[in-house]
């Protein structure tokens, strides 16, 4: 919206600034970390109050979580897509349609997630409405995304998968692009949905890949750094750092409330879309397996549970003390701030490798 005011710069300079993206980025961080400060404590305080209980907390996890856990109330994934999304209608270009794509996969996600966070705290059980129901759901508007941002983005490169440290064209996928789009966005989300599992945990980490691709997205959407670090250029997807820098200030102003011990969970509202937000933005740079880098700890999240389902029905043993892998490291004594920032420290040397892929070829 503000966008437009860039149209003014020919007749008053100083409105020039809200052409630049990199304004326009700052403007997203601040407007959505002043959202969720402003309108946080009275969310919090109407979500306690609804929900009573407040979350469920598993009966067969760390057993401290009963205690300090018990209560607090979940769906903290309202006060971020609520400034997040506010941010980015208020600072992006609204002809982008990368953005728009984006905007659709996280509010998607963002509902599917609400819903089961609702059935959670009605039924007063940490499960919700049937995983393949939901995967399903999610399945559908993941390959609508990826079919949107294909047929927006330039044919040469449309259907490639494009590899990290790699100079050159990528491998052809051809219509198995979509289900490739599809299973990076919805494996995103339920990633980012099985880290959120500790007071901090998950938002910092998605705070850092979201900053990550708010770089990636400038310097893709760019001819002349894209040619200089000879990685594909995809006309549009600068604008997408807009989009992550309001992810980034709503994860702020999150995290101000979920920082231990916390005042309110993220939920599956927030884990869904935040991942599905980041899947989307990557499918869009051309950059998804950068993602896996940069998310390595989402991915680590991710297999540890797999192994484990995995390893007691073949055997009737497990690998971890209990999964995700997070928690096994609270059962061997770790204190939660210490997996917690641990895992932080891990996302962010991950981070920086993933980084080092847009120079080295």
């Amino acid at each position: 919206m503000l966008y437009l005011l860039g149209q003014l710069g020919e007749s008053l300079t100083a409105f020039n600034v809200f052409r630049y993206i990199t304004f326009r980025t700052a403007g997203a961080v601040v407007t959505a970390l002043f959202f969720v400060f402003l309108f946080g404590p009275g969310m919090i305080a109407g979500l306690r109050v609804r929900q009573g209980g407040g979350q469920p907390i598993r009966e067969d996890g760390p057993q401290g979580h009963l205690l300090t856990k018990k209560g607090t109330p979940t769906m903290g994934g309202l006060m971020i897509l609520a400034g997040a999304v506010s941010s980015i209608l208020l600072w992006s270009n609204l002809a982008n349609l990368y953005v728009w794509a984006v905007l659709f996969v996280t509010i998607s996600f963002g509902a599917i997630g609400l819903y089961d966070d609702y059935l959670k705290v009605k039924r007063m059980s940490h499960k919700g409405f049937a995983g393949w129901q939901r995967l399903a759901i999610e399945g559908v508007v993941a390959l609508i995304a990826g079919y949107v941002i294909a047929s927006i983005t330039d044919p040469a490169i449309a259907h490639s998968l494009m590899f990290p440290f790699i100079k050159g064209s990528g491998l052809p996928l051809y219509y198995g692009f979509y289900i490739f789009a599809g299973f990076v966005i919805v494996s995103a989300g339920n990633s980012v949905n099985l880290t959120d599992g500790l007071d901090g945990l998950a938002i910092v980490p998605v705070m850092v890949a979201a900053a990550c691709f708010g770089l990636i997205a400038y310097l893709v959407g760019s001819a002349t750094f894209s040619e200089y670090l000879f990685i594909n250029f995809v006309p549009g997807t600068a604008e997408l750092s807009v989009v992550c820098g309001a992810l980034i200030g709503a994860g702020l102003g999150f995290l101000w409330f979920n920082a231990p011990p916390a005042q309110i969970f993220m939920g599956d509202t927030g884990s869904l879309a935040l991942g599905g937000a980041l899947g989307t933005i990557a499918v869009a740079t051309k950059h998804e397996l950068v993602l896996a880098i940069i998310g390595g700890l989402f991915v680590l999240e991710t297999v540890s549970v797999i192994v484990q389902v995995v390893s007691f029905k073949l055997t009737g043993k497990r690998v971890f003390k209990m999964a995700p892998i997070h928690h096994h490291f609270e059962m061997m004594g770790w204190t939660e701030s210490q997996v917690v920032i641990r895992f932080w420290i891990i996302s962010f040397v991950l981070a920086l490798i993933g980084l080092s892929s847009l120079k080295l070829r």
